[in-house]
């Protein structure tokens, strides 16, 4: 399947998502989640990168950040190549960890900015782990206002920790981080006809609801990254947009 160019932030803000090969979990114990904190510390030392907000699920994890001196695939190279080790070490394996490279989307604006970073504490929540963010142990909500490894000054100059409190409660889900700022314009339908036929090797939507669901997922997350929307995916491809709204969240949050 080819690779597409990533989109660049004039921002230099992103939000981050990497997750275990297959959806394996990438943290079994505790000593795992303090162990990618410590790596991300120490990168960011190196890397000069600011991190805003971060939320480590089982098989996840979402970062909400500013490049610095380093460029994003840098940077990740740089974790990836730390806590991969660790871990095959800890747990006598060997091989990849992550599924193919991160994932990354621009955040262009404050008003993005907020949704990312609500929709980011809100992982454990809608995962049923926990009733409330700030609830969650692995997750920057809880310690908001006195967490070490994020930048919660430059946080606070984005967003107030005042409006932050204020407007947790609103929810955020995948199907709301439709293509913006950074993503550039949506495609339209013919496009995302276009694109889908091509990832799939396919004549027409027929032969797309034929492939595997696997690699439906994968074509699906490939066409929001180029652009196009949940209600686009389920139109054009025929799928059903709760489908649809479930591949987007086997990424995001599960």
């Amino acid at each position: 399947m080819p690779r597409y160019e990533r989109k660049t932030s004039s921002t230099g803000i992103y939000h981050v998502m990497l997750r275990g090969i297959n959806k394996q979990l990438i943290f079994e114990e505790r000593e795992d989640y303090e162990k990618i904190l410590a790596i991300i510390a120490e990168i960011k030392e190196i890397s000069g990168f600011k991190l805003y907000a971060y939320c480590l699920m089982g098989n996840h994890l979402h970062l909400l950040m500013k490049v610095g001196i380093e460029p994003l695939g840098q940077i990740f190279k740089r974790i990836g190549a730390r806590y991969v080790w660790w871990f095959n070490w800890k747990y006598g394996r060997s091989g990849h960890l992550f599924q193919d490279r991160y994932r990354s989307e621009p955040v262009e604006n404050d008003e993005y900015f907020m949704m990312v970073l609500a929709y980011i504490y809100q992982n454990p929540v809608k995962a049923g782990i926990c009733r409330r963010p700030e609830d969650y142990e692995w997750c920057s909500r809880q310690r908001l206002g006195d967490c070490a490894v994020v930048d919660e000054k430059e946080l606070f100059d984005i967003v107030p920790l005042e409006l932050i409190k204020e407007r947790e409660a609103e929810e955020v889900t995948a199907d709301l981080l439709e293509p913006r700022l950074g993503r550039g314009m949506a495609l339209s339908d013919d496009e995302v006809i276009e694109q889908l036929k091509a990832l799939g090797d396919v004549k027409d939507a027929s032969g797309f609801q034929s492939l595997n669901r696997e690699l439906q997922g994968e074509i699906v997350l490939k066409l929001r990254e180029k652009g196009a929307s949940v209600r686009q995916i389920a139109r054009t491809s025929g799928l059903g947009r709760e489908i649809v709204t479930r591949m987007c969240r086997d990424w995001h949050a599960i």
